[in-house]
């Protein structure tokens, strides 16, 4: 028995850094790939740098982004940090009273 209680810290350990850590990560992964799966031509998006753009062209791995009127950069597909959704503008009470 007492050869078990001496693993237990280690377990818990393990556990803990599975939850800390490992999990998350798997998270953050899955979540990028999505997002990088979602691009589109025409999607405006973010690279991971801060520089916003729109998706002009996709190839396999290398995406066109236009960042200003005749200005289009080539960048991998894994430096897209976000596609950025359109605004929706919501109704306001007053376009809801129609009668």
């Amino acid at each position: 028995m007492e050869q078990f209680q001496t693993f237990i810290p280690l377990f818990i350990l393990v556990v803990v850094f599975w939850l800390l850590i490992l999990r998350p990560m798997r998270k953050r992964q899955r979540v990028a790939t999505e997002t990088q799966q979602a691009i589109r031509v025409g999607a405006e998006v973010m690279l991971a740098s801060g520089i916003f753009g729109t998706v002009a062209s996709i190839d396999e791995d290398k995406i066109g982004i236009t960042i200003a009127p005749g200005t289009n950069i080539a960048v991998h597909r894994q430096a897209i940090g976000r596609v950025i959704e359109p605004d929706v503008p919501a109704e306001s009470p007053a376009d809801l009273d129609t009668e």
